[in-house]
């Protein structure tokens, strides 16, 4: 049993090393970048698997990797000016001669399968800078500190019209009410007294000495007449 075992054993390590000795079978990627209006192109850095393998460009945009082995290989072009898909590549043993391409416009995008050798088109251009806006009226107008001072000036315009119909009584709260804005020790005074209602009473006898003065005056100008 032991002698089985062995032999056993002895077979499955010539089996593993025979196949590891017989060399891996190996083909060429290609393909090619372009852009939409078929301009010149810069000269690309292309990878495989994050950098694993790495090419670049010809000036006709043509690029090409040799001895790729089989598996599923990931392809970027690193381009800082334009934007191109990623492709996946799936090398079977059995068919390394036909490839199989998955392309990815951006990362979690539908996938589409497209042919190769393959052929990259530019979906975009990246914007680094913001272009400058022209001169506009209304981006004047939207100027925090010109609206300020164009209600400044709005209220000092149309404050006296607005005065002129107000009597005596309604002037003198509305000045005191421009004291107050002025001085904050008077608003927080006036604040308190409307909080504790002490307002109210005071205006009250304020209100009840003005009537009496009033009867007064009207009391002494009808002695003086008879």
């Amino acid at each position: 049993m032991k002698q089985f075992n062995t032999a056993l054993a002895a077979a499955a390590l010539f089996f593993t090393s025979l196949a590891a000795s017989q060399p891996q079978p190996v083909t060429s990627i290609k393909g090619r970048l372009r852009l939409p209006d078929d301009k010149p192109l810069n000269t690309t850095l292309i990878t495989l698997n994050d950098g694993q393998l790495s090419t670049y460009t010809q000036p006709d945009g043509s690029f090409v990797f040799h001895t790729v082995g089989p598996g599923v290989h990931v392809l970027d072009a690193h381009s800082h000016i334009h934007h191109f898909s990623q492709v996946k590549i799936q090398l079977l043993i059995d068919s390394m001669d036909a490839p199989k391409c998955i392309e990815y416009v951006y990362p979690g995008a539908p996938k589409q399968a497209v042919p190769h050798p393959l052929l990259l088109t530019a979906h975009a251009k990246y914007e680094y800078f913001e272009k400058r806006q022209g001169f506009s009226i209304f981006s004047i107008l939207k100027n925090p500190m010109l609206l300020m001072m164009m209600v400044s000036a709005g209220i000092m315009l149309f404050m006296p019209k607005m005065m002129e119909g107000l009597d005596d009584d309604q002037k003198e709260q509305m000045k005191r009410q421009m004291e107050m804005q002025q001085d904050p020790t008077k608003m927080l005074s006036q604040m308190w007294t409307d909080i504790s209602g002490t307002g109210e009473e005071e205006n009250a006898v304020a209100e009840h000495r003005k009537t009496s003065t009033k009867a007064g005056a009207k009391t002494v100008r009808r002695t003086k007449r008879e």
